[in-house]
């Protein structure tokens, strides 16, 4: 296969998918190395290069470890409210509670942007209230921070729907609980921005339906080390078609290899061209 650290991530995903004595014979065959020991310095330095969509920093986000926070909180695709809670040390994890602590480094030398001045003057509900333009609607939304804000938040909207830009701006945080988002809206348009945006409804969908194969692959391949919690729906949607189309065949792996590259579909559908070629 090409000698390509994205490549060899890829489809070493896949292969963690099928029994590690056939992996070991497959990545002989096909030329791919052995994982090496320290799998999560590695996937580190892989975050580090790799651009994600915001879901999957808030997946990460989501094991509430110091160390990943930081990792994000570097991250190019990181925005300010996740550097903002990082930085608070607000927890991600579901039903967790409690400040966590902040990597040393970012405690020392990282500083937490002004509260913008509409949440100053009229609290958080009150500036998404008064928002009437996309620029004050985002710089109140920036403020959601926690579960007990998104719970503010959520009620304030059943009390007195928010406005529109308000609403807008709420839905495409990566962290916005699904729940007020579907309160939001179904529209095709609006769920069209909300997946620009980088939300996404799960590991599961996101290995299922979206693409370049290649590209989610390679994402995916951090989970185990960076977000375990919400890998293991993306392993359990791919791992049947990848047992039913490539099992333990090196050929239908060695032309897996070669169509990653310029392959433009899903996972899916990169298994079962494989598998139907070999």
């Amino acid at each position: 296969m090409r000698d390509s650290s994205t490549d060899q991530r890829a489809v070493g995903f896949l292969l963690d998918l099928i029994d590690a004595d056939s992996a070991v014979r497959i990545r002989r065959r096909i030329g791919a190395p052995r994982p090496g020991g320290n799998r999560r310095r590695a996937a580190h330095a892989a975050l580090k290069l790799t651009p994600v969509p915001s879901s999957v920093l808030v997946w990460i986000l989501e094991e509430d470890d110091p160390e990943l926070n930081a990792a994000v909180y570097g991250h190019r695709s990181a925005d300010e409210p996740m550097r903002r809670a990082v930085l608070r040390g607000m927890p991600f994890g579901p039903g967790r509670t409690g400040p966590l602590r902040v990597d040393t480094v970012l405690r020392k030398h990282a500083v937490e942007p002004p509260v913008p001045q509409p949440v100053v003057e009229l609290g958080l509900v009150g500036a998404l209230r008064a928002a009437t333009a996309m620029g004050p609607a985002r710089q109140a939304a920036s403020m959601v921070l926690g579960q007990d804000d998104w719970r503010t938040v959520t009620a304030a909207d059943r009390e007195r729907p928010l406005p529109g830009y308000a609403r807008w701006a709420l839905s495409v945080r990566p962290d916005c609980p699904p729940s007020l988002r579907e309160r939001f809206g179904s529209h095709p348009k609006f769920t069209h921005r909300v997946r620009r945006a980088g939300v996404l409804a799960g590991s599961g969908v996101y290995a299922t339906a979206h693409g370049p194969a290649a590209h989610v692959l390679t994402v995916l391949s951090l989970g185990p080390a960076l977000f375990p919690a919400r890998v293991r729906d993306a392993e359990n949607a791919l791992r049947p078609l990848v047992r039913d189309h490539l099992g333990d065949r090196e050929e239908a792996w060695a032309v897996l290899a070669q169509l990653l590259d310029t392959f433009h579909g899903t996972a899916p559908e990169l298994i079962m061209t494989a598998g139907a070629i070999a």
